[in-house]
């Protein structure tokens, strides 16, 4: 939704942005050509291999690209010496790049690793997780985290399944949950989505770092800033408009989400599920 960021956002010459999620630096650019050379935008992202392609593809702009989550945004400003922002933007999906890597996992049909980490140096890659956790707790991270109704049914046949072939690749995973959910009335949806978002948000940690970085960007955002949110499924969603409506500092904008209107859709389908969410920065006692 790049023209609708940039409509909240309202960048102007001279401004600085921070774009948490860099991905394929769509937003970054944007921003940054409004800027101007007077200007500057910070690019977050945890997949070094989405920075490396940024300091390619963005060079020559004003941008500046830092390896870390975006709950480290506050940090990185400090180290830059750099006073609050005018505005920040987090799009929290996957980038085509990602799901374009076949050596990620994020594709269904990846014959590569199930791996599912933004920064493949951290953390547990998926496979490992699915092969040690036990078939309850399996079963509470697919509910959880995917709101799938079939979870039982789908980490009792992972467990079964473990026993003599673990599962190692997306397609060997997406395949077994295909045989656990009957298909969906609305076909462009897989049936393996929901097992693949759990568990992408589990080996990422996902949600605890966007609570987490609600918390803690309003002070790293100039009074009369924006914040400017994608989520793209409910779990997201409702933490970015729990924190518009309860905490103080943020005055929300968008009484609803903003959807994708039709000429992106047909664009882009995997925007379907965006919603854009936008709040301003406000003065609050205690800040």
């Amino acid at each position: 939704m790049p023209d609708e960021v940039i409509q909240w956002l309202e960048p102007t010459l001279g401004q600085t942005f921070v774009d948490g999620t860099l991905g394929g630096g769509g937003h970054t650019r944007l921003l940054a050509e409004k800027v101007g050379s007077d200007g500057l935008v910070i690019g977050f992202d945890r997949d070094p291999d989405a920075i490396a392609r940024a300091e390619v593809h963005l060079k020559g702009l004003p941008v500046q690209v830092a390896h870390a989550d975006f709950r480290e945004i506050p940090e990185v400003l400090d180290q830059l010496s750099l006073p609050p922002v005018d505005g920040v933007v987090l799009d929290l999906g996957l980038s085509s790049d990602q799901l374009a890597d076949a050596a990620r996992g994020f594709s269904f049909d990846a014959t590569g690793d199930l791996d599912l980490r933004f920064d493949p140096q951290m953390g547990e890659p998926a496979w490992e997780l699915i092969q040690r956790l036990s078939e309850k707790s399996l079963a509470d991270v697919i509910y959880r985290y995917g709101e799938e109704r079939k979870s039982r049914r789908i980490a009792k046949q992972i467990v079964l399944r473990r026993r003599t072939k673990p599962i190692r690749t997306s397609r060997e995973l997406a395949e077994l949950v295909r045989g656990c959910v009957p298909r969906s009335k609305n076909h462009n949806i897989d049936s393996a989505t929901r097992t693949f978002q759990a568990l992408r948000i589990a080996v990422n940690d996902e949600l605890t770092a966007l609570e987490r970085t609600l918390q803690r960007i309003p002070p790293a955002i100039a009074v009369g800033g924006r914040l400017a949110v994608i989520s793209f499924h409910s779990l997201e969603d409702r933490l970015v408009k729990a924190a518009f409506r309860d905490d103080p500092r943020y005055m929300p904008l968008t009484k609803k989400p903003i959807r994708p209107n039709e000429s992106e859709l047909l664009r882009n389908v995997r925007s379907r599920s965006a919603r854009l969410r936008v709040a301003e920065r406000v003065d609050a006692s205690g800040d």
